[in-house]
């Protein structure tokens, strides 16, 4: 079911393996010229535009861009029990690793008089997308709020395609766990309209006459979504500040012969079962691990729930199996891949992912699936993905702070240092930049 890739025996540069490693993805470029109309007609017209595309897209139109209050509520009652709890462990967890990631003021004594201090301030207004699609996803509901509101954003809104079953609002589940982060403000629609209308705002005509007709723009988008939606943040960006473009999801598993081939198994189908464009990669130094890996897919697949989705993912050009020497250059590998999620299974799993670069995150032994990252680890699970992980790093509370640069200088901090300012002014021909300095000393810096 997975094609081979087998490296052994050859020493191949950077180069040659990215280009020998198994990857899909998606070619964004060919859906700009279907998406810009639907931008482009959401910045002219607003909400009527947005509510139009949903009902051609989605097959719906609700009464309102906004969903009620007691919708919202309504939902959360109306949910199992169970899950609630479920919910309410992953936003516990959550709550715990980000509340750790905000940045805290500093203030650097330069010269006497001469202080420069840093200062982290939350982007004002935030749109969380939430997909729909294939699978419901409440988990990124979390996943995007959490760290939002860690970070102490001001406002934030979720938007979320409206879904005929449900009379065209989000799905409950998706409004439930708004619901258990106190989030009041959701909007019904989904794809590149919501990308456009969280950038250029509206008003909720069909709701003229309530309280929060008025929709405001966001500073930033976050949140996954389909090629539609990730070629909409490219054309709002810069308008819009985005979190990243991302591509399908992806795991790679790096593992040795003390691997359980049917734990590997299954944590290749259970990121398989996301999409058919989904990839799946085994980079190992057995052969025989990667022949049982192979026989257990056979007998797991045949009885998944998602068998044909799975079946495409794994067969697809995205996936496969990297047969390396030893460990070393399976972390070449994987390093030269980037994984959005990265498991290492090998002995002293721990000391091997120590010693991996580019990984959008890590998951260290067998008791650490990425299933867990996607849920109730505490981790965040929008992450980078198509090897962007050499550079990019995953949703966290930094994402929605903006680090700016306070610097107060006093008289006798600025005259200490303003030959140079004007030295190096007129080295790059700014003399207006010098003269800016000479201007606050009379008759010229001493």
């Amino acid at each position: 079911m997975l094609a081979r890739t087998d490296l052994r025996g050859a020493t191949p540069t950077l180069a040659e393996l990215r280009r020998a490693l198994p990857r899909g993805g998606t070619d964004v470029n060919a859906v700009l010229d279907t998406v810009a109309p639907v931008v482009h007609a959401v910045a002219d017209g607003g909400t009527d535009a947005a509510l139009g595309y949903g009902e051609k897209f989605d097959g719906v139109r609700p009464t309102s861009v906004r969903v009620p209050a007691a919708v919202i509520a309504d939902a959360l009652d109306r949910l199992d029990p169970a899950v609630a709890d479920a919910l309410r462990e992953s936003i516990a967890r959550a709550r715990t690793v980000h509340a750790d990631q905000r940045r805290e003021t500093t203030r650097t004594q330069v010269v006497d008089g001469g202080v420069v201090s840093e200062k982290w301030i939350p982007v004002r207004r935030v749109g969380l997308y939430v997909p729909g699609g294939n699978a419901v996803y409440p988990s990124s509901v979390i996943m995007n709020v959490v760290p939002a509101q860690e970070a102490r954003v001001g406002s934030l809104v979720i938007a979320s395609p409206p879904q005929k079953e449900f009379g065209g609002w989000p799905h409950p589940t998706i409004l439930a766990a708004c619901a258990l982060l106190d989030v009041d403000e959701v909007w019904a629609v989904g794809g590149a309209q919501a990308v456009a209308l969280l950038t250029y705002g509206g008003v909720d005509t069909e709701a003229a006459d309530q309280p929060g007709s008025v929709l405001d723009p966001v500073d930033l988008i976050t949140g996954p979504g389909n090629i539609y939606v990730t070629a909409a943040k490219r054309l709002c960006r810069g308008v819009v500040g985005i979190d990243s473009e991302a591509g399908p999801t992806e795991i790679a598993i790096l593992a040795d012969d003390s691997a359980d081939a049917g734990i590997l198994a299954s944590d290749l189908i259970s990121q398989a079962e996301h999409d058919v464009l989904a990839a799946s990669v085994l980079v190992t130094d057995s052969a025989a691990l990667a022949d049982a890996v192979d026989a257990a897919l056979d007998e797991q697949v045949a009885a998944t729930k998602h068998r044909e989705r799975v079946t495409t993912a794994l067969s697809g050009k995205q996936s496969g199996i990297v047969l390396v020497d030893d460990l070393v250059a399976g972390l070449a590998v994987v390093d030269a891949y980037a994984a959005e999620h990265l498991e290492i299974q090998t002995r002293d799993a721990a000391a091997v992912a120590d010693r991996v670069h580019n990984a959008g995150a890590i998951f260290v032994g067998p008791y650490a699936p990425v299933s867990l990252g996607d849920y109730c680890a505490g981790s965040n699970h929008v992450l980078p993905t198509s090897g962007s992980a050499r550079f990019a790093s995953g949703l966290s509370v930094q994402t929605f702070l903006k680090g700016v640069h306070v610097i107060d200088y006093d008289e006798a901090a600025l005259r200490d240092v303003a030959d140079h300012v004007v030295t190096l002014a007129d080295a790059e021909d700014l003399p207006g930049h010098g003269d800016a300095v000479r201007q606050r000393f009379v008759g010229g810096p001493a």
